[in-house]
């Protein structure tokens, strides 16, 4: 039965490879996903907008859900590739082909342990698969404009590639606009108020300063100014130098408070574009941490953000392939990582669900 899981997984895998699915653009790998799902007697499959998710066969109202999550939104291909990145080409024991690391490795990995759990009866659990859009940009049309909606969720699996290794936390992000206002003047007769020697200033203090408290997961809070653009000419004065902060939030701060000390200290405007994106943390006490350390899998605190932040429920980032390949060009998977992926998935979640 693994084999024929596996084989139907790589086989889905190389149809999403070949569907365009850039974020926001999802339309065609939702069909793929949804017809997959149909082929398999799945009934009572769930659709909104590019968002596809089921039950198992003998959903209990009454018992809590383990939520199996991924993506099939990819971004773009960068200019680096050499091979057609909607080519799913097979050499060796690679595959390659535009989101087949990130995530469609973890999407198919996924799907095929729910589908062996599907017509299991008497379990503890149920089990929700959900395979949603706009990950790669946060999108509102996601995970987060489902998730009111799936059933008794007490916690999820979150799946992108870990190397199946299991990420307990992950930070938050907050981005702020920012803006140094001065005064307009004439080079020449040194006239004015210069915004950006005042913008100087606080990227110097983004640059240096360190919170008070460092979180025991993460470490310390991490700021970089990553955007900044000012004046029009070079003999103007410039009135204005606007900058971005890439803020990565721990577990010690909120989105306010960091932001609360950060105007705080600035001379400069600032705006964040959003407190969505939250840090997210699952003891190493859960059991379905406790069932990967029984497999030999590891632990580690992640510096990216994913779904997760926008999951409001305990949950664990585990999946197929290596972060590192993530919007990489000529991005690949190994075949024998889809396939250890389904194994490890499947005797993670049994101790927790068979009775």
């Amino acid at each position: 039965m693994s084999d024929i899981l596996y084989k139907k997984a790589v086989n889905l895998l190389c149809s999403m490879i070949e569907t365009p699915s850039f974020s926001r653009e999802e339309e065609g790998t939702a069909d793929i996903i949804y017809n997959f799902l149909s082929s398999q007697d799945i009934t009572s499959i769930n659709r909104e907008g590019n968002n596809i998710w089921a039950y198992n066969a003998h959903f209990d109202s009454e018992k809590p859900t383990i939520l199996l999550n991924s993506h099939h939104d990819t971004v773009k291909p960068n200019s680096s590739y050499t091979r057609n990145p909607f080519k799913a080409t097979i050499e060796g024991d690679r595959l390659y082909g535009l989101g087949s690391n990130d995530a469609g490795a973890s999407v198919v990995a996924l799907i095929a342990t729910f589908l062996w759990f599907y017509k299991a009866e008497g379990l503890k659990y149920n089990l929700c698969i959900a395979i949603t859009a706009e990950e790669e940009v946060s999108g509102v049309n996601g995970i987060s404009s489902i998730i009111d909606q799936l059933q008794g969720v007490s916690f999820a699996i979150v799946g992108e590639p870990t190397n199946m290794n299991m990420a307990i936390s992950e930070r938050g992000l907050m981005v702020l606009d920012c803006t140094a206002n001065g005064v307009a003047g004439h080079a020449a007769r040194d006239e004015g108020d210069n915004a950006i020697y005042k913008a100087m200033k606080d990227i110097e203090w983004f640059k240096t300063y360190k919170f008070p408290k460092c979180s025991t997961l993460f470490g310390e809070q991490k700021m970089n100014v990553t955007v900044i653009e000012a004046g029009a000419q070079h003999n103007v004065i410039p009135s204005q130098c606007k900058f971005v902060v890439d803020i990565r939030l721990t577990d010690r701060y909120t989105h306010q408070e960091a932001l609360d000390i950060i105007k705080a200290n600035i001379a400069s405007e600032a705006t964040a574009r959003s407190f969505r994106i939250c840090p997210s943390s699952i003891s190493t006490d859960h059991p379905i941490v406790k069932s990967g350390l029984a497999l030999g899998r590891t632990t580690y605190g992640s510096p990216t953000t994913s779904d997760q932040a926008l999951i409001p429920h305990t949950s664990i980032k585990i999946g197929v392939g290596e972060s590192g390949r993530s919007h990489s060009a000529d991005e690949f998977v190994l075949l024998s990582e889809i396939k250890e992926g389904i194994d490890i998935y499947i005797k993670i979640i049994t101790p927790l669900i068979i009775k």
